[in-house]
């Protein structure tokens, strides 16, 4: 077995405004050393359900508002087809990450939001986000991107 230690100074890390971190981070795990695809392996578990182009817009999209519909997700998320949201947004209810409620009205009206379970991961996109922007300002060649 692999050990990785890691241990952060003090800091804290706001985010539009929102203290999302201000402590030492410290974690002691003990990685496989095999071959993660030969084992059950939570990282590759946690891509398979989130790791395909249009679940992560599609979660951020719904974490800044209690409950979105269709249309707006169509409109905030760049590029995605009808079948594309669709089948995604069926993916992630069928992982409990978000709720899909459809009322009983003419003309039909569905919203969906996040579960406890997709909140949950709020935490781990900030941070994820964070080091991006980190690695955008490292590598020059991807200047473009804004």
């Amino acid at each position: 077995m692999q050990f990785f230690l890691c241990q952060y100074k003090k800091y804290t890390i706001e985010f539009e405004g929102v203290v999302i971190m201000s402590d030492y981070m410290n974690y002691n795990k003990e990685f496989p050393a095999d071959n993660v695809y030969e084992r059950k392996c939570p990282v590759i578990y946690a891509l398979d359900i989130l790791g395909q182009k249009w679940k992560l817009p599609i979660l951020w999209c719904l974490s800044n508002k209690d409950f979105t519909r269709y249309s707006e997700l169509k409109r905030k998320v760049k590029g995605i087809t009808n079948m594309m949201l669709t089948k995604s947004l069926k993916e992630l209810e069928e992982h409990t990450l978000i709720v899909r409620t459809q009322y009983e009205t003419i003309p039909p009206k569905v919203e969906y939001s996040l579960t406890e379970r997709g909140k949950a991961l709020l935490p781990t996109f900030k941070e994820l986000y964070i080091w991006g922007e980190e690695q955008l300002k490292l590598d020059t060649s991807k200047s473009n991107y804004k």
